[in-house]
């Protein structure tokens, strides 16, 4: 139906990759490029052995405009689908934009030296989009991603209005590492360590980072300390959905990772700005990120399951009041394991990113524009979840959580 240019090859790629080679009709081709060859040739390799399917690799670096051009033109590509760093996401919109084809990340763009992570850079290039016919899909991961697609659904089959909405995102998976982030170190670290950050009554209230605790029994898991953190789909929700009142995100850590996070950044280890080191300039948590273990290659050693979800509170479309609904999913870190060869981590950001490029492939997804999965019709999407690994659950609660 298809043909998909993949950028980045860590762990969400593998995970993308392998499921979009199960759903051929989908992605009639697919070529896998990174500045590291040979990563995209390892996951080929992995792909022809577990689904039978050939898969093109190239070498691009993702910041070289021109290249990106050429190669989406000699793959004639119809969507890229962009699994890199969020440094390199305006780069890649530019390229799409230059070569004709339609774009999808799963995490909006960064500055390389701030850490600071925001939708305006990407949502300046709506009338680029609009005016070339092409559809620019933001955060097409789990979170954001598929927990802006769960309160979506709430919104059209369930309540007329969300007052309030509380992402909730646990990883009960543990393996033999003393520390270990969940995904990409440098981004992972670079995220945990910002600010809290919420909205509430049309401001957004600032908290010190890993300072505001809660605990919350997980289906699936069982008890865990979750943490108030800033999350990009609080942005994109709170504009989207303006009646909301109130928007927080949740993510569980263990004490082990509070200790380690909080003494590497008191010992200048998650520092983004250039220091001089025996004569050569290096960036600390780029260091870092080569000391720690690559979250890609942790699979077959993880177990245990992850939940993701949102508890959303509004007025009913039946009319019979307040509601409150949580609604998510339990991924086991094994069984993804045994499918495509992927901790739950990659596995739940890359079925999404599948998912998401085959809505624009089928043409449900076609408005030329950029648009945040809330934005979007999420039936199929929903559907698709359930039939691709990623099967959701939704029940109704007693009332409006008292966190």
């Amino acid at each position: 139906m298809g043909k998909t240019l993949v950028i980045g090859a860590g762990g969400v790629s593998h995970a993308a990759v392998h499921k979009m080679a199960m759903n051929s009709d989908i992605f009639s081709e697919i070529t896998l490029a990174s500045r590291t060859k040979s990563k995209c040739d390892e996951i080929a390799k992995s792909v022809k052995e577990r689904v039978g399917v050939d898969i093109a690799t190239a070498q691009v670096n993702a910041m070289d405009l021109s290249a990106t051009v050429d190669l989406i033109r000699r793959t004639g590509a119809e969507i890229l689908v962009n699994l890199a760093l969020p440094y390199q996401d305006l780069k890649l919109m530019d390229a799409c934009l230059e070569a004709g084809c339609h774009y999808l990340d799963t995490a909006n763009y960064e500055p390389e030296d701030e850490a600071k992570f925001e939708y305006h850079w990407q949502w300046a290039y709506r009338d680029k989009f609009k005016k070339a016919g092409l559809v620019a899909i933001l955060g097409s991961g789990f979170d954001p991603g598929v927990t802006s697609v769960f309160a979506k659904w709430l919104k059209k089959h369930k309540l007329d209005t969300i007052r309030q909405i509380d992402v909730l995102d646990a990883n009960g998976g543990s393996n033999d590492q003393a520390f270990a982030t969940n995904f990409n170190p440098e981004i992972n670290l670079r995220e945990v360590l910002q600010d809290a950050k919420h909205w509430e009554k049309g401001n957004w209230q600032t908290t010190p980072a890993m300072t505001h605790k809660v605990e919350f029994d997980f289906p699936g898991i069982g008890p865990r300390n979750m943490y108030l953190m800033y999350h990009e789909e609080l942005e994109s929700l709170s504009a989207h959905f303006p009646e909301i009142e109130r928007a927080r995100f949740w993510m569980t850590f263990g004490d082990a990772y509070i200790t380690h996070a909080k003494v590497l950044q008191n010992v200048g280890m998650t520092r983004i700005d250039p220091v001089m080191h025996n004569g050569v300039e290096i960036i600390p948590i780029q260091f870092l990120k080569t000391l720690l273990p690559d979250p890609g290659g942790l699979g077959e050693q993880t177990k245990g399951k992850a939940c993701i979800g949102d508890i959303v509170t509004g007025e009913a479309r039946d009319g019979s009041g307040e509601k409150t609904y949580y609604i998510y999913n339990i991924c086991d870190h094994e069984e993804c394991y045994r499918e495509v060869g992927s901790q739950a981590v990659s596995y739940t950001t890359g079925v999404p990113a599948m998912i998401g490029a085959a809505q624009v492939l089928k043409g449900n997804w076609t408005a030329p524009g950029v648009w945040n999965m809330e934005e979007l019709d999420p039936d199929d999407f929903m559907d698709m979840l359930n039939a691709h690994g990623l099967p959701w659950e939704v029940h109704e609660l007693d009332g409006p959580v008292e966190f």
